[in-house]
């Protein structure tokens, strides 16, 4: 009688599993590293090395600039970059600046973020959004018209 039982509670069990599944799976949808449906964005989302341009002007200084930066995120909060940015047409006294800072990501896959370098008297505070699942940055810099693009490096 008790292995008739679990028999039966086992074969209802699994006919329960086999019906719901589906419908698990279309509501929670594709889970990934980048961007869960159900969660959004986090700081794991940006994990490794992202290669920016950068161009603007400093308001202030009606200077123009363009740059490249190699930042490194370690997917808790964290960022480690080398920049070398042209101001106004010369170059930095730097071949290659390193900097460090923090960042938060937002489930909606926007973010913000602090850059400390010694290019720059004050530190950077930045705006993001992720975009194309965590391939690319799209950034502004605060307090002055900098915009940085950045792509994952393979």
């Amino acid at each position: 009688m008790t292995s008739r039982l679990f028999s039966n509670v086992s074969m209802i069990t699994l006919l329960a599993m086999v019906v719901c599944a589906p419908a698990i799976a279309q509501r929670e949808g594709p889970s990934t590293i980048f961007q869960d449906s159900a969660h959004g964005c986090s700081n794991r989302t940006l994990a490794g090395d992202y290669g920016f341009t950068i161009e603007g002007t400093i308001l202030n200084a009606d200077l123009p600039l363009r740059g490249l930066v190699m930042q490194h995120y370690d997917g808790r909060g964290h960022i480690t970059q080398v920049d070398h940015v042209v101001f106004g047409g010369y170059p930095p006294p730097l071949e290659w600046t390193p900097g460090t800072g923090t960042y938060t990501v937002n489930p909606d896959c926007t973010g913000s973020g602090v850059i400390n370098s010694p290019s720059n008297p004050v530190p950077l505070n930045i705006h993001f959004v992720i975009v194309d699942h965590g391939r690319k940055i799209k950034q502004v810099v605060d307090a002055n018209a900098v915009v940085a693009v950045g792509e994952k490096v393979d």
